[in-house]
């Protein structure tokens, strides 16, 4: 496969343009929460209890710009924000899921409790 340019940036090969989408230790645990319901930003913070509240806004942002979730704002004080997953958002749960079961599946390997 030959290399591409996508906003300015070189890539190799389209598993690191996906993991360049989706990668990184919070994008794919938020999409995870996100699969199956709507949630508001303290929700978020609440189910990721080690992600930076700056790490957690930074990570919303960029999965809204890819277009992984879509941020809803209601005019009301104190204001309301609820995230939601799009379809391609919902596109990416299979691999999440199937990277999920091979993390577990070598934590057995490995001897690591995880229950």
């Amino acid at each position: 496969m030959p290399d591409f340019i996508f906003n300015k940036k070189l890539y190799y090969n389209p598993v690191e343009f996906a993991m360049d989408r989706i990668g990184g230790t919070w994008k794919m645990p938020i999409l995870w929460r996100l699969k199956n319901r709507v949630m508001r930003y303290g929700e978020l913070k609440k189910d990721i209890p080690h992600i930076t509240h700056k790490m957690l806004t930074s990570q919303l942002r960029e999965l809204e710009e890819e277009g992984f979730i879509v941020r809803k704002v209601y005019p009301v004080v104190p204001p309301k924000v609820e995230y939601s997953i799009t379809e391609r958002g919902l596109s990416a749960i299979p691999i999440i899921d199937t990277i999920r079961n091979y993390g577990l599946q070598l934590m057995n390997e490995f001897g690591i409790d995880h229950k």
